[in-house]
C-alpha cells in the first residue's frame, strides 16, 4: 500500500497534444478534471483563484476555510490540500502555473511572495473593489489562455506577473507579516524553510541545514529564531507532524507504515515523538478523528 500523499502534476489537470502543460486556466465553462481532490494531495503547481458564487469548504495543512463569492485563494506546492465541500452551484476562475512557467520568461521568484509559504493564510475574502478587480484581471487572462496567438505563453506570463503583483499588496494589508524580504536574517530563514519543505521526512538535523545554507548549525538555529519567532527544531517538527496527521487519517495505513514513510527508525520512535510533540500517541490521534 502506497502511503504517501498524492502529487498531482498540471498534466492531471490540462490536456495538450502540445507537450507537458506549464499553465492551464479553469473557469465556469471550462472542463474540469476528474481528480478526488475530497482526499489529500499535494501539486506542482501553484494557483489563484477567486469564488463567483456559491460555497465550498477547503483544508489547506489541516487549518479549514469556508468560502463565497469574493473568497481569493493562494496555493502553492508546499501545502497539503484537500476539497472537503463544493456546492452544485460553485463557480470560480483560477489560472495554475508551474515555477518554471514564471521562471521562462525571467519573471518574479515566487517563493518571494508571503501568501505562497506554507505558513500563510490561503484564503482571504476580498472587499467588493479588490474582488472586482482581480476577477477582472482572472477574466482577461482566462480570454488570453483560449485565444490562439503567436505569443500566447508570454501575454499569459505577462499577465500572470500583474495578478501576482496586484495579490501582494492585498495580501499584505490583511496579514501582519511582511510580504518582502529585507534582512539577511529573514533570507536564511526563508531559504531554511524551502529546505524543510524538501527535505524534512529524511533529514531532521540542523546539521544537513546548516550545511546547506553554509553557515554553522548555532547560528542557524540562532538566525531562524530571530526572525521567525520559533525555534528551527520547531519548524521541523511542525512539518513532520502536518504529514503525520494527514496520514493518519487514512485508516487503510498502519502506524508502522506511516513510521516507516516518514523514516523514523521503528513504531516506538515515532510514536515517542508524536507524542512528546502533540501531546497523545499516534493511535489516540486517530481515534479522535
Amino acid at each position: 500500500m502506497n502511503a504517501t500523499i498524492p502529487v498531482y502534476q498540471l498534466d492531471a489537470l490540462a490536456e495538450t497534444k502540445a507537450g507537458p502543460a506549464a499553465v492551464f486556466f479553469l473557469g465556469p465553462n471550462s472542463t474540469a478534471p476528474h481528480l478526488p481532490i475530497d482526499q489529500p494531495y499535494r501539486s506542482d503547481y501553484y494557483k489563484i483563484g477567486i469564488v463567483l458564487r456559491g460555497s465550498a469548504r477547503l483544508q489547506v495543512n489541516l487549518e479549514t476555510y469556508d468560502l463565497g463569492p469574493n473568497s481569493l485563494m493562494v496555493l502553492s506546492p508546499y501545502v497539503i490540500k484537500q476539497w472537503a465541500f463544493m456546492s452544485e452551484d460553485c463557480e470560480a476562475l483560477s489560472i495554475f502555473f508551474t515555477k518554471e512557467f514564471i521562471a521562462a520568461g525571467g519573471g518574479p521568484n515566487l517563493d518571494a511572495f508571503a501568501f505562497f509559504e506554507r505558513d500563510a493564510r490561503h484564503v482571504l475574502t476580498l472587499p467588493p473593489a479588490e474582488a472586482a478587480s482581480i476577477t477582472a484581471l482572472l477574466q482577461t487572462i482566462g480570454q488570453k489562455y483560449d485565444a490562439p496567438h503567436a505569443y500566447r505563453e508570454e501575454i499569459l506570463r505577462s499577465l500572470i506577473h500583474i495578478l501576482l503583483h496586484e495579490t501582494a499588496p492585498i495580501y499584505s494589508a490583511q496579514h501582519t507579516s511582511p510580504n518582502t524580504i529585507q534582512t539577511r536574517s529573514q533570507l536564511i530563514a526563508a531559504d531554511f524553510k524551502k529546505l524543510v519543505n524538501t527535505h524534512y521526512a529524511t533529514e531532521r538535523s540542523l546539521a544537513f541545514y546548516a550545511d546547506k545554507l553554509c553557515i554553522t548549525p548555532k547560528h542557524l538555529a540562532e538566525t531562524v529564531r530571530e526572525a521567525t519567532g520559533k525555534r528551527a527544531a520547531e519548524w521541523l517538527a511542525e512539518a513532520v507532524l502536518l504529514e503525520a496527521c494527514v496520514l493518519l487519517q487514512n485508516p487503510a495505513l498502519t502506524i508502522n507504515q506511516i513510521a516507516d514513510t516518514l523514516h523514523f527508525a521503528d513504531q516506538s520512535t515515532f510514536g515517542r515523538f508524536f507524542r512528546n510533540n502533540m501531546g497523545v500517541s499516534p493511535a489516540s490521534y486517530r481515534q479522535r478523528l
